[in-house]
């Protein structure tokens, strides 16, 4: 399958002419017009395949990047393997594709990343200058999923683009025509393959004046790094996540997976092809609303293992890459995340029965709004007034995990002359859990707590944190320790909640609370 960026024009244009009849039926040709229309040049491809003789089993692109015909992307065929077309001058892109018709022989790719149409031109795209593509794991069990490869042209400040996608590991490659200038075409290349326990995802890339012909290489296990993909469940139940695996940088076709949970997902990828992204779609149970995860530019390194685990307690506040609240003139907005997981993945549209936020202003209500957990905006008056503001979210049907989760902040506020971030904070607790949110009974268990926002990198002033083993009816204080607290776990089944009390160095307060943020077993 080829594609280009480019769009689509008509391949033939028609001189203007204009026809005066003044006394005659002589003809007057308007130069003016014609000197306006580009001059077209014939461009006629021959398409070889592998034994040298000519072949219709062809696809070819030709795209424009510069010149009169920059905007020009045709796809010129004709069954007897010749065919032309009339194209403005400029500079081109060609890529052609041609198959045996058999589909084990796999493909020949043939691209020109600089064609010069400056007058008639006639171009063979020759299946017998190809070289294999042969990228593969270092275990010789693993099986072909598909492979792509993206070659990417750069001609005065203008960008074009052709690939093809594989579903067979016999792919052939080869350049066309003369280098281009250096550094003018980048080129990426991912193999995906798979065994029973494991996948990999190997890919590579390329930045220099040609495009590549053939490419071989067999990776060691120790040239790669392990990305594991977890998927956790809720208490006594299993079901089935979806999964989308991509490097973060330049165009691909990733891989798709299911994962049945609560389980986890196995892929070895290339550190060369730099960071890596993920989006992790948890089974919805009927009649709920399907919600998304997305972890995004994951760091690598050959022979170490990253994990990331989705969907999984304790959920709570997260301000990663966000004020979370924010003043622009009278206008008072928050975003807040109020259920992102154990890792800080935030769902896209998290499971929630009632959600609401309320705004005080020097003790008097300033309004409450409902919907989505944690978002809401407000209109204040402009002086200078101290605020409280509280985000409260509840989930009867999470399963004993985040039933009911608060935060409130209070903060000194003005008007402002422009989009300003508020002082707010919130607490992370993140002990390692089962993959369904819970901790062995009658056991010591280590939480970590971090701070983010306002009060974090040394700007808090006194953070305490407690914990409840009846849904907060009480809470008993557990001192914080190398930033950890220490919890010792009650008998099998129950809820243990967990409360964060904090004042940053400039008064600004924040009270958090989780109930059921994770249970024992």
């Amino acid at each position: 399958m080829n594609s280009s960026s480019a769009p689509r024009r008509n391949v033939l244009r028609t001189l203007a002419l204009a026809v005066a009849l003044v006394g005659s039926a002589t003809p007057v040709w308007d130069t003016a017009a014609i000197a306006a229309e580009p001059a077209t040049y014939a461009l006629t491809i021959t398409h070889l395949d592998r034994t040298g003789h000519k072949t219709g089993d062809y696809e070819t692109n030709v795209t424009g990047i510069s010149g009169p015909g920059a905007d020009e992307a045709v796809h010129p065929y004709d069954a007897s393997g010749t065919t032309t077309v009339r194209l403005p001058k400029g500079r081109y892109l060609l890529d052609s594709s041609l198959t045996s018709g058999n589909r084990a022989d796999g493909t020949d790719w043939i691209v020109q990343p600089r064609l010069d149409l400056n007058r008639d031109t006639t171009i063979t795209v020759d299946a017998r200058t190809t070289a294999p593509v042969d990228v593969r794991p270092p275990d010789s069990s693993a099986g072909f999923l598909h492979s792509a490869m993206f070659v990417e042209v750069t001609h005065d400040g203008t960008t074009r683009m052709a690939n093809i996608i594989n579903s067979t590991p016999t792919l052939r490659v080869a350049h066309l025509g003369p280098d281009t200038e250096a550094g003018s075409v980048k080129q990426w290349f991912d193999a995906y393959w798979k065994t029973g326990t494991a996948g990999y995802a190997l890919g590579q890339t390329f930045t220099g004046t040609r495009a590549l012909t053939g490419l071989t290489r067999q990776y060691s296990a120790q040239e790669l790094a392990t990305l594991q993909i977890r998927g956790a469940a809720l208490p006594g139940t299993t079901g089935t996540a979806s999964f989308d695996l991509q490097p973060t940088a330049g165009p691909t076709a990733g891989v798709s997976e299911t994962l049945a949970t609560p389980g986890t997902a196995t892929f070895l990828v290339t550190p060369q092809r730099g960071t890596w992204d993920v989006s992790y779609a948890p089974a919805s149970g009927p009649g709920a609303a399907s919600t998304r995860y997305f972890a995004d530019r994951i760091a690598v390194r050959a022979g170490t293992t990253t994990t990331h685990t989705f969907d999984n307690a304790v959920f709570g506040p997260d301000l990663t890459g966000r004020p979370g609240v924010e003043r622009d003139g009278d206008k008072i907005t928050v975003n807040v995340p109020m259920l992102a997981d154990s890792d800080g993945h935030v769902p896209s549209s998290p499971s929630f029965d009632t959600a609401s936020t309320t705004l005080h202003r020097n003790g008097v209500l300033v309004g409450t709004r409902s919907g989505t957990p944690g978002r809401a905006e407000f209109t204040a008056p402009s002086a200078p007034a101290a605020y409280r503001m509280t985000s409260t979210v509840n989930r009867k049907g999470a399963a004993g995990n985040a039933t009911r989760v608060t935060a409130s902040w209070t903060f000194n506020s003005g008007t402002t002359t422009g989009p300003t971030p508020t002082p707010v904070s919130v607490v992370r607790f993140s002990p390692e859990l089962s993959p369904t949110g819970t901790a062995a009974a009658n056991t010591a268990l280590r939480v970590p707590v971090t701070v983010q926002g306002a009060a974090a990198n040394g700007h808090t002033r006194s953070l305490t944190v407690s914990v409840s083993t009846n849904g907060g009816a009480s809470w008993t204080r557990v001192p914080v320790d190398r930033g950890a607290v220490t919890i010792s776990n009650p008998k099998a089944g129950t809820g243990v909640s967990l409360r964060a009390e904090l004042t940053d160095i400039d008064g600004n307060t924040l009270t958090q609370t989780v109930i059921d943020a994770y249970r024992t077993q």
